[in-house]
């Protein structure tokens, strides 16, 4: 049974009980060396708690709490090498089991030295080393299985400090030790050989070749040989691995370079950035100190400004420092140092001119390791010139490309789809460019530091006019298939690729718009993913792009403007802005009977209906929407017939004729079914479920919400998801199941706040406010009531409005004022009368209930009728400054009430 272990970064010799790490030794007890020796020797078997008392403690009655102890023990020092992975099991009253990497060592725990001098020449570092602990332990476990290993990373990742830290690590394991080859300052291929003889310490023979030297003094020697900085002299170093590998069978390799060898048995290791905040994530110094990069900067900056320190209101610019710089360990360190003269605010907001920024790296370093730019050089000098073309095209992609999309775009006169491929896989091979596997396709990108200078080059060779044009030409032919994707069955998917090609959908849109741009072409690109923008919640976004290219294109084709001013008027309808949207409306129904569009024309009438609708003109949005209905059946559209249905089913039950509304629903969704549109489906199927809501059938109705729930997330459709969630939610209060109906309506209001969706987020408001009222909380239920009610206001939205008086009369109610309540209900029910929106019938009998009980409260039921009388005299806008005028304090309405 071997007697040493590599167990991580740590060694194990259980011979001498000592646990070391880069050969020293680590503060754990002799009893919990033993005890951790027993698990090692078992890994990964469980091994009973009887056992290990046994072996650890031979002789000795122990109890298990002494056993417990040493756990505690152990468990404190692997925490602290396992990047907060729990190596150590139990097994419940039975025993524990050793789960980390275990590697056992052949040699022994004891080092027989074959040569005489120092067993390392390993620098000894400046500077502390951050993080990497899990690589620490990979790459530990990767020498015990393979004796050719080489990192590979971008520039400035820090291959060269990973590979000594784990070469430190590793010493004991090797008889012979460590020995650094440094190759960064050789330019001759041919004093490769040469270097490595003086660096483990070998003399040139007269009248021998130096590789028979030297393959003759390491054929006994157990060594690790680290070859650092191998890219330039990639050919000769391969060889001479090679034969190192193959003549010597003791030596191990480590190799770091950008790009692999290619030498058969080599085992490649892509050394990753530093850990880097989540954007997602809240920011504060608190919750960004664990990740590596942070800590590295701090670190590096105290060097600089010993009293620096990271707040709450610094942290968010450190956490947009490490991301922006892609957490590249070099550009972290040469912005750390900045921080002798600037804040991290101006720190940055220079990102920007990051290679001006990021200098002054040590006097004592290699010059290309003295500036960021410096750094990139070294790589690029390296590529040829077709692979220097290709690098610096990629950097009008943006947020990712495919290897189809680099076909389209840079294939073409001389280069064919082979040297397409040939030439990204070499980018990729030598470390400046990602690839990333994403399901059956892979994805590949830039960094953010390597894709600003890659476009810098661009536009120094002159070529950026030319790949931009391409760019956006095949991006453009992506949009115009996606619009007629959209609405069919294969409408997912689309949705699923513009979410994945959208930052390059921006940079295309972004150029047109630009002066001396196709600011056309772009609004014609806009208009075909707006859709996209409209299902995946991009309101302001789509809304904001369209103005733009409307401005820079006044001169477009007319039909091209029309549409882009109907989908305007859409992306404002739904942010609320009723004015806005009604302009949008009213300039391109003009221009689209100008044109006599016919089907122009009803999608434009459909869109007035709409906003009708929600202003409660129910009048005029039935007039609309049968206009409408009528042109699309006349041109045979049955899309549009569909859509028109299910605003027409929407009129009719909002009016109370649920028949009608039942049947147009249906038609419709059976619609929708046979052209394969699963988003108008799940508008169907939610329709079809407030119905239900509506006639009291609670069990339809949940079926029908959770249907089009479903299809909803299927499709990233974060607006229909928050419809489905408000109608369930509806659902589950009707029924009386407060707390289901709670948690969906503010998941339902959450994401209606997101995106900015007025109208949704002052409907879940009123149904949180009912729920409050339920609850007995009423300083909620009148904060509730009075911002869906304000909201209301602003939309001018009456159907909303008077839902929100309803609710504040309920409250009134509770709250012991019936006079109140009476006058605000009068006002309703006027207000109701006027936009023909009567109670729904499942709303009716609560709505009763809570006016039978006021009713009753006032000893004279004269004063209740006068109460309600004086409401419904009242112009909406004093019914409105009654409601939102504060009932008497909790406190006290508690005290009325008894």
């Amino acid at each position: 049974m071997p007697d040493t272990y590599q167990i991580g970064p740590l060694m194990l010799d259980a011979g001498t009980g000592v646990i070391t790490r880069a050969g020293t030794p680590v503060a754990l007890g002799r009893r919990a060396v033993a005890v951790l020796t027993v698990l090692v020797r078992s890994a990964p078997e469980y091994v009973s708690k009887a056992s290990i008392i046994e072996a650890a403690w031979p002789g000795l009655v122990v109890e298990e709490g002494n056993l417990a102890v040493q756990i505690s023990s152990i468990r404190r020092v692997l925490a602290q090498v396992a990047s907060g992975e729990n190596w150590l099991e139990t097994l419940s009253g039975r025993g524990y089991r050793f789960v980390g990497p275990v590697a056992p060592l052949a040699q022994g725990s004891t080092i027989v030295a074959h040569s005489e001098g120092p067993r390392s020449n390993l620098p000894r570092p400046l500077t502390s080393f951050v993080g990497r602990e899990r690589e620490l332990a990979d790459l530990q476990t990767a020498l015990a299985r393979s004796r050719l290993l080489t990192l590979t990373g971008s520039g400035g990742v820090g291959k060269t400090r990973l590979a000594i830290s784990v070469a430190g690590a590793v010493l004991n394991r090797f008889a012979d030790g460590v020995r650094l080859v440094e190759l960064a300052s050789l330019q001759d291929p041919d004093l490769v050989v040469q270097t490595v003889v003086a660096a483990v310490g070998l003399k040139e023979q007269p009248g021998k070749p130096l590789t028979q030297t030297l393959t003759e003094g390491l054929h006994e020697r157990h060594l690790l040989l680290l070859l650092d900085n191998a890219e330039h002299l990639l050919d000769a170093c391969a060889r001479l691995t090679d034969t190192i590998l193959r003549q010597c069978p003791n030596v191990t390799v480590l190799v770091t370079s950008r790009e692999r060898l290619g030498v058969p048995g080599e085992l490649t290791y892509r050394v990753p950035s530093l850990t880097v905040p989540d954007p997602n994530d809240e920011v504060s110094s608190q919750r960004i100190a664990g990740y590596e990069s942070v800590r590295l900067f701090i670190e590096r900056a105290q060097l600089h400004h010993p009293q620096f320190t990271v707040t709450n209101e610094n942290a968010p610019a450190l956490a947009n420092i490490c991301r922006r710089l892609d957490g590249i360990p070099l550009a972290i360190e040469l912005a750390a140092a900045r921080v002798r003269s600037m804040s991290l605010e101006e720190i940055a907001q220079r990102l920007d001119q990051r290679f001006g920024l990021l200098t002054g790296g040590a006097r004592t370093l290699p010059p290309r390791q003295r500036t960021l730019r410096a750094i990139i050089d070294w790589s690029v000098d390296l590529l040829s010139e077709s692979e220097c073309a290709l690098f610096c095209a990629l950097s009008t992609f943006s947020g990712g490309f495919t290897l189809e999309a680099v076909e389209r775009v840079y294939a073409g006169d001389e280069i064919g789809p082979f040297d397409v491929l040939d030439l990204l896989t070499a980018l990729v091979d030598k470390s400046l460019v990602l690839a990333e596997g994403r399901a059956a396709a892979t994805r590949y990108r830039l960094l953010e530091t390597m894709h600003h200078y890659a476009s810098e080059q661009l536009r120094a060779r002159g070529t950026q006019a030319r790949w931009s044009q391409r760019h956006f030409a095949h991006f453009f032919s992506i949009a115009q298939e996606a619009e007629t994707q959209l609405t069919g069955k294969e409408q997912q998917a689309w949705l699923d690729r513009l979410e994945t090609e959208h930052d390059n959908v921006r940079a295309a849109l972004a150029r047109s718009s630009a002066t001396g741009g196709d600011a056309e072409r772009g609004l014609r690109m806009a208009t075909a993913v707006s859709r996209f923008w409209l299902v995946r919640g991009y309101l302001a976004e789509g809304r904001a792009w369209l103005g733009k290219l409307l401005s820079a294109a006044p001169e477009a084709d007319k039909a091209v403007r029309a549409k882009a001013l109907n989908w305007g008027g859409v992306f404002a309808w739904k942010q609320g802005d009723y004015a806005a949207a009604a302009d949008f409306y009213a300039r391109s129904l003009a221009i689209r009977r100008e044109l006599n569009d016919r089907g122009g024309v009803g999608a434009v009438l459909n869109n007035q209906g709409l906003l009708a609708y929600e202003q409660g003109d129910y009048r005029a949005a039935r007039t609309l929407h049968e206009e409408s209905l009528a042109i699309d059946r006349e041109l045979g559209d049955r899309w549009g017939v569909a859509v028109s249905l299910i605003h027409l089913g929407s009129l009719a039950m909002m009016q109370g004729d649920y028949s009608a509304a039942r049947a147009m629903y249906e038609e419709s969704l059976a619609m929708f079914r046979e052209l394969g549109d699963r988003g108008h489906m799940a508008n169907a199927l939610r329709s079809l479920g407030n119905l239900c809501n509506n006639e009291g059938d609670h069990v339809a109705a949940r079926v029908l919400h959770d249907e089009s729930l479903a299809i909803c997330r299927e499709l990233g459709d974060r607006s229909g998801i928050a419809r489905a969630l408000y109608g369930l939610g509806v659902t589950a209060r009707q029924e009386g199941n407060r707390s289901d109906a709670r948690k969906l309506l503010d998941e339902s209001l959450t994401i209606y706040r997101e995106l900015g969706d007025r109208e949704g987020t002052g409907s879940s408001l009123n149904q949180l406010g009912h729920l409050a009222i339920a609850a007995a909380d009423h300083v909620s239920a009148q904060e509730l009531h009075e911002e869906s009610l304000a909201i209301h206001c602003e939309l001018g939205d009456r159907s909303g409005i008077a839902a929100s008086i309803e609710g504040i009369a309920e409250l009134a109610s509770v709250l012991g004022e019936p006079g109140r309540a009476a006058c605000l209900w009068g006002a309703m029910e006027r207000l109701r009368e006027d936009i023909g929106a009567p109670l729904a019938p499942s709303e009716r009998e609560p709505h009763d209930r809570h006016v039978a009980a006021a009713r009753a409260a006032l000893t004279d039921a004269s004063c209740f009728d006068r109460a309600w009388q004086e409401g419904r005299a009242m112009t909406a806008d004093e019914a409105i400054a009654q409601a939102l005028r504060h009932a008497k304090p909790p406190q006290a309405a508690g005290r009325a009430q008894t």
